[in-house]
């Protein structure tokens, strides 16, 4: 009864515009799930029950399903059948920005699990990515941000205490660490460093991920003036993030 409400209410959303077959019956799957109507992991219709339902070619079905899934909004899998995919969240490569923020304009809910906060002597290697001596005291703080409860975000941070004296006394479960270093410390240049690699066994503990699973990692330094503020390995998982540039040509 669901699968032929959802093959009904499909066929309701397909527009009479001049238009491709297959491409009016993409934009009517993609708007049954960008309202929500088909939801993330669902079992879509067969490509037969389309066919009798739309009366439109296989050809044509299978077309309009093929592009949807090289395009993410559906995947499909051998012998088992074709589901609405999980869309991926995304973070901007180029930019500098507040994770809670770019949850918040997807409609969702940030929340943060706070794993380590406190201060400690740094290494010669820590020491030159804050731009400091060896055994000068430095702080360090590992989170998980969350995205609607799932993790999306492993945050491990150092921070120049010269320069943001009082990141050690923030609440970060009602403000994230950008959030106040902008406020001390106002960003004037970063550099980013992006990879993929393979999680430890703490890291996917944290990330709720297997072993194989890929993820991106952002090796971020940012400085205010001429003085590095902070420096942060951000680890995303793969399947539920993207990096998002934008840039404008010169012609």
């Amino acid at each position: 009864m669901v699968r032929q409400t959802a093959i009904s209410q499909l066929s309701a959303a397909m527009s009479d515009r001049p238009a491709p077959i297959y491409q009016r019956v993409k934009e009517a799957i993609v708007s049954q799930i960008s309202e929500g109507v088909w939801q993330p992991n669902q079992r879509v219709p067969s490509e037969s029950e389309l066919v009798n339902e739309l009366g439109v070619s296989r050809m044509t079905i299978n077309r309009a399903l093929r592009e949807l899934t090289s395009e993410g909004y559906l995947m499909r899998m051998q012998g088992v059948g074709t589901f609405v995919a999980q869309m991926k969240g995304y973070t901007a490569m180029l930019e500098v920005h507040n994770i809670a923020e770019e949850i918040a304009e997807r409609g969702h809910r940030h929340s943060c699990k706070i794993l380590t906060l406190g201060e400690s002597k740094a290494s010669p290697e820590q020491a030159a990515m804050l731009g400091l001596r060896a055994g000068q005291p430095i702080f360090h703080s590992l989170m998980v941000h969350f995205e609607n409860e799932l993790p999306v975000q492993l945050e491990d941070r150092l921070v120049n205490p010269q320069i943001a004296p009082d990141y050690l006394q923030q609440d970060y479960h009602s403000l994230t660490p950008y959030t106040y270093l902008m406020q001390v410390a106002p960003l004037t240049a970063g550099e980013h460093i992006v990879e993929a690699v393979l999680p430890n066994a703490s890291q996917c503990q944290h990330l709720a991920i297997a072993a194989q699973d890929p993820c991106l990692l952002i090796r971020r330094q940012t400085w205010s003036d001429s003085k590095i503020v902070t420096y942060a390995r951000l680890l995303y998982p793969g399947s539920r993030y993207q990096l998002l540039g934008r840039f404008k040509g010169h012609g």
